[in-house]
C-alpha cells in the first residue's frame, strides 16, 4: 500500500486563502480557535487505527470542515477543496475533478445536518470507486427530502 500524502496546516491555509480569493471572495480567517481545530483534524486523519482508508480519512476531513464552522467563510468550499487536494496528491486523478463538482450539493446537505457522517462515508466510497449504488442514491434523496 502506498504511503498517504497528507496536507500540512500551512498548505491548507494557503489553499484556503487562494480559494477565497479566486472563488468570489468572502472573509478570510478563522473563528476563535479554528486554526487549531483545523490543524487537529489534519493530524487526526493520519491515525490509521481510526481512519484506515483514504475514504475514511476524506470523510472525517470533509465532515469536520463542513460542519464545525472554524472558518469565517468558505467552510463548505474548503471541505471540498481540501479533500480534492488530498485526492490529487494521492493519485486519485481520475475522480478529483468530478469530486469538486459533485460534492457541492452534498456539502450543503452535510452542513444542514441532512446527511450524517455514516452516509457521507458511503457517498465518498461510492464516488471514489465509481459504484453508482442506486440504493444509496435513493437513501440520499430520502435524507434530503425528509428533513
Amino acid at each position: 500500500m502506498p504511503r498517504t500524502i497528507y496536507l500540512s496546516i500551512d498548505r491548507a491555509i494557503e489553499t484556503y486563502k487562494k480559494t477565497i480569493d479566486i472563488s468570489g471572495g468572502g472573509a478570510f480567517g478563522f473563528i476563535a480557535d479554528g486554526r487549531e481545530r483545523l490543524e487537529g483534524i489534519l493530524e487526526f486523519i493520519k491515525e490509521d487505527q481510526f481512519y484506515p482508508t483514504m475514504e475514511a480519512k476524506l470523510t472525517h476531513l470533509f465532515f469536520s470542515v463542513c460542519k464545525f464552522h472554524m472558518l469565517q467563510d468558505g467552510n463548505k468550499r474548503m471541505a471540498i477543496v481540501l479533500c480534492a487536494q488530498m485526492l490529487l496528491e494521492n493519485g486519485y486523478l481520475y475522480c478529483a475533478g468530478n469530486f469538486i463538482r459533485e460534492m457541492e450539493n452534498i456539502s450543503a446537505h452535510v452542513a444542514a445536518g441532512r446527511i450524517d457522517k455514516a452516509m457521507l462515508l458511503e457517498i465518498i466510497t461510492d464516488f471514489i470507486y465509481g459504484n453508482e449504488d442506486e440504493d444509496l442514491k435513493l437513501r440520499i434523496i430520502d435524507a434530503i427530502q425528509n428533513q
